[in-house]
This record gives structure tokens, C-alpha cells and sequence, in this order.
């Protein structure tokens, strides 16, 4: 006895208007408009026919106020696991064609239970938001779904990667779940992120607004800081993520998917050297150093438009996974400030809980002085850089380009803070100060005494720098691991990584440091 086909032909209807959700219309709709439904985004990102849907018949009890006989197909939300490049991951993709995509009881149960499946799996979570909100006809009910999907971004947060990828509207409290994850990947013109919008902020301040300048991608990207990458599209958007996955491990227990090359390859390369200004005034060019030293030039940077003068990012280097933090003359002459060191310092605590080695370059002068950063807050944020590269126990390799002064050298991850190797190049200078600062101090009636005081100054300068910032003296007193040639930078970071990648460390037994938020 075969079964009964009014069985079958009920399944597959039933999971016809499932996967239309709000309708076909309204699908069409948003694809004339350039924009990719919930389902075609999940189709983007997993391999074909990988995906194993959660909860596709689930939906809210139709009894709640102002909800009677409205049927919302998979509540407004599409949860599930699929494979990524071969590796599975979990994801959630709210759907606005489903009640706005707006957030109640089942749709958070929804992808509490994804994210819970995700923990004990220890899957990477991508979440596409893109929702008008909590669901006001379920009252209180909405906001517990909010407690418990933030609770578990929580709860995950260190065990598995979370990407956020914000693809239309994200606002009120439900900002606050990306703003959890580690990663937040913004749609530029499509979507917006926001706790108050212009309309409420005119309410209660009579401040006037727009939503480019409270919601935007670009706002959140190069004002605020609180997204990682703007993509141009739904489709960028997906790839930005695959991307971003391809360097990252499953979970905190696995090492990243490095690639290692048969033999490191300590070929010299000449173009390195060409690089580095003749005069130390010149600025370097960070991002073309760290073009020469990953695997085909291939960086995936994050925060490229927030506080330019700290870059960070993702690449190989000789097939090892690693996270470069770098700092770039040619913004603010290289210093830290408040941005920087808020921006460098998450990024490090990300790189450590998920086992991915980190590459400095230092070319620093220092903190960036200002009434405007003492007054800010500039002790308290620095000190988060101190507290995340001490804090960290993967593999550390620094390298001194040029500059490195004061406690903006320590900051950046010298063999005190744990560095595990430390390079300089020829045209290093480690300092309390630079010479020019340190002389006026230390000879200033000397110099005032001098027939031609700016001849004795430029001698005294040039005395002090040899003498004082050389990296042979640091390399003289153990503080660093070798002095090299810039061309050579490539195969002896290659080589420390391969050397470091087994470094076990063991910290006191706590629950966690306390560092200064």
C-alpha cells in the first residue's frame, strides 16, 4: 500500500505558500526593485540544494489583537543550516514580505532555537536583518523575543562567529541584536539602522535630521563606527560574508582555515624596500606594505572608512590565517586616538577567542594630543589596546617599520605586552619621544648657548637618534627579535607564524579581566 497522494499533495501545498511568503506579488515586487527576497538571499550565500530549513510551518496563533485570519507563512522569518564552501553554518533571513518582517513570540523562537543549534553545533550564525520592528499587536510578548535572541547573541558570542548583515530596515531594540554580533555588513540606499529616527528626534529635541545622517550606511561606516562593511547590494552584501567566512573558524575549539604553503618561501622582494620614504617626514603607505606581504595582495580589510589611521583586517600569509592591525601615516601621521584604539582593540579581542594570529605594523608617534581626546576619554580607550594585546594568547608578531614612541610603542604590541616576535627594520625608532622633542628638552641651553643654534640642534638630533632610537640598542638589550631588511618582511613573518602557531599560554583561573569600557 503506497500512501495516500492527497497526503502528499497537501505537503506540497502547504510548503508552496510557506516558501511564497507574503506572495508571489510581493516577491516580484521586490525583485523589479533591484532587491533580493529572504529566500533568495539564503540561496545566495549556500551552496545549491544545501540548505535544511528549521521551522518552515511554523507561524504565530492567529487569536492575538488585530492579527485574526492573517496567516504568516514561516512567521516572518526563515531559519536553518547550510554549507558555506563546504563547512555548514546557520543563518535566520527575516522576511518583509511577512508582516513587515516584524519580530514576535514564534519568530524569536525561531531564531533563539537556530542560535541555540548553532552553540551546541558550533556553527558560524549570518542573520539578514531586514524588519519594520517589534510586532505591536503581541505586546509584551515581542519584547521577550528581543531578551531572548539578544541573550543568546550573548551566550554565543566567543563560542561561534556571528555575522550580521543589515539588508532593509533595523530599528528601535532591534538594532541591538547586530550591534551584539561580531560582524555587521550594512546595504547602502536599502537599508537603515537606527534607535530614533529623524521624526522622534525632532519630537523630543527639535533637533532636525535626516535619515542619511542618523541611519545610513555611510553614517554608521565613517561617523559612528558601528558597522564593519557597506556593500553596494544584496548580492555584495553575500559575498562580503563568504568572504568574511573564508577566514574564519567554525568555532573557538578549531584553528581558522589556513592554507599553508608546502615550504616557506624566504625569497627576497625588492619592491619592499621601495616602499620606505628617504626622508623619515614622508609618510609610509601602510596599505601598500600590507599589499606585499599577504598572499596576492589579497586583504579584506574591516572599517576601512572609520578612523583611518588604524587599519585592520583579514589575510594569508604564505596560506597562514591572520589578522593585521597596522597603523597609517598618511591619516593623523599614524597616532592613536580615541577611534583607533577602540577599533584596533575589538578587533584583537575577535582574533583571540577564535584562534587567529595577529601581524602588527608600527609606525607610530604616539597618542594624538588634544584638549578634545584627554577630555574624551583618551587614558580609558587606550588603555583597551594595553588590555587586549596583553590579553591575548594566539600568536603575536610585531613589526617595527619606523616609528614607534612612547606608550603608543607599548600599545602596539611590544615584546612587553606579549609579542611572541618583534622585527624591526633599519629605519625603526624606538623612543620615549622622538629626537627632535627629546633634544629640545634635554639640551635646550646648550642649544640657545650655540653660535647657530639651528646647526647645533640638527647635530644634537642627529646624535640623539643614532644613539637613543636606533633599533640596534633596542636589539641590544633583547627588547627585539632581529633587525631586517623590508624586503625580507614576507619570509620572516611567514616563518614566525609557522613557528608560533603551536604556542600554548596559560593564564591565572577567572572568569574574565576587566577591561576599561
Amino acid at each position: 500500500m503506497a500512501i495516500d497522494p492527497k497526503l502528499l499533495k497537501d505537503l506540497k501545498d502547504r510548503r508552496a505558500v510557506a516558501r511564497a511568503g507574503g506572495g508571489e506579488d510581493k516577491l516580484a515586487a521586490r525583485r523589479q526593485k533591484g532587491l533580493l527576497t529572504a529566500r533568495d538571499r539564503l540561496d545566495g550565500l549556500y551552496q545549491p540544494g544545501s540548505f535544511q530549513e528549521i521551522g518552515l510551518h511554523a507561524q504565530h496563533e492567529c487569536h492575538n489583537f488585530g492579527m485574526a485570519d492573517k496567516p504568516m507563512p514561516t512567521d516572518g522569518v526563515i531559519t536553518g543550516v547550510g554549507l558555506v564552501d563546504g563547512r555548514p553554518v546557520a543563518s535566520f533571513s527575516q522576511d518583509f514580505t511577512v508582516g513587515g518582517g516584524a519580530l514576535g513570540r514564534v519568530h524569536a523562537k525561531k531564531i533563539a532555537e537556530m542560535m541555540d543549534y548553532a552553540l551546541k553545533a558550533g556553527l558560524p550564525i549570518v542573520g539578514f536583518n531586514d524588519s519594520g520592528g517589534a510586532r505591536i499587536q503581541e505586546g509584551v510578548e515581542s519584547l521577550s523575543g528581543y531578551g531572548q535572541v539578544f541573550f543568546r547573541n550573548v551566550l554565543v558570542s566567543g563560542v561561534v562567529p556571528q555575522i550580521a548583515v543589515i539588508a532593509g530596515p533595523c530599528a528601535g531594540g532591534a538594532a541591538y541584536s547586530p550591534a551584539l554580533m561580531d560582524f555587521l555588513i550594512m546595504v547602502r540606499n536599502s537599508a537603515n539602522m537606527f534607535i530614533c529616527g529623524p521624526e522622534v528626534i525632532k519630537a523630543a529635541t527639535g533637533q532636525k535630521c535626516t535619515m542619511e545622517e542618523v541611519g545610513s550606511a555611510d553614517a554608521h561606516a565613517s561617523v559612528s563606527g558601528n558597522i564593519h562593511f557597506v556593500a553596494d547590494n544584496d548580492q555584495d552584501a553575500i559575498a562580503i560574508a563568504r568572504k568574511l567566512l573564508s577566514f574564519l573558524p567554525s568555532n573557538n575549539v578549531q584553528d581558522p582555515p589556513h592554507r599553508p604553503t608546502p615550504q616557506v618561501d624566504m625569497t627576497p622582494d625588492p619592491e619592499m624596500n621601495n616602499l620606505v620614504p628617504p626622508s623619515t617626514k614622508q609618510p609610509l603607505n601602510a596599505h601598500a606594505v600590507i599589499g606585499r606581504l599577504v598572499d596576492n595582495a589579497d586583504f579584506l580589510e574591516v572599517m576601512k572608512d572609520f578612523a583611518k589611521n588604524m587599519i585592520i583586517g583579514f589575510a594569508r600569509i604564505q596560506g597562514i590565517v591572520c589578522g593585521v592591525v597596522a597603523n597609517e601615516p598618511s591619516v593623523k601621521a599614524g597616532t592613536l586616538d580615541i577611534d583607533a584604539a577602540d577599533k584596533a582593540s575589538r578587533f584583537i579581542r575577535f582574533c583571540n577567542v577564535f584562534n587567529i594570529p595577529i601581524v602588527t605594523l608600527v609606525d607610530v608617534p604616539g597618542f594624538l594630543p588634544g584638549l578634545q581626546q584627554e577630555r574624551g576619554g583618551i587614558i580609558r580607550h587606550g588603555a583597551k589596546m594595553l588590555f587586549a594585546y596583553a590579553a591575548a594568547t594566539v600568536p603575536k608578531i610585531t613589526v617595527i617599520m619606523r616609528k614607534a614612541y612612547g606608550g603608543a610603542y607599548l600599545a602596539m604590541c611590544s615584546q612587553d605586552m606579549g609579542a611572541d616576535m618583534v622585527f624591526a627594520w633599519p629605519t625603526a625608532e624606538i623612543a620615549v619621544m622622538g629626537a627632535e622633542g627629546a633634544v629640545k628638552i634635554l639640551y635646550r641651553k646648550e642649544i640657545t648657548a650655540a653660535k647657530d643654534a639651528k646647526a647645533r640642534e640638527a647635530e644634537l638630533v642627529n646624535e640623539y637618534r643614532d644613539k637613543f632610537c636606533s633599533p640596534y640598542e633596542a636589539a641590544a638589550r633583547n627588547m627585539i627579535t632581529d633587525v631586517i631588511e623590508p624586503a625580507e618582511t614576507r619570509g620572516v613573518v611567514a616563518m614566525a607564524l609557522r613557528n608560533t602557531l603551536s604556542k600554548r599560554e596559560t593564564r591565572p583561573p577567572k572568569k574574565h579581566g576587566t577591561i576599561p569600557l
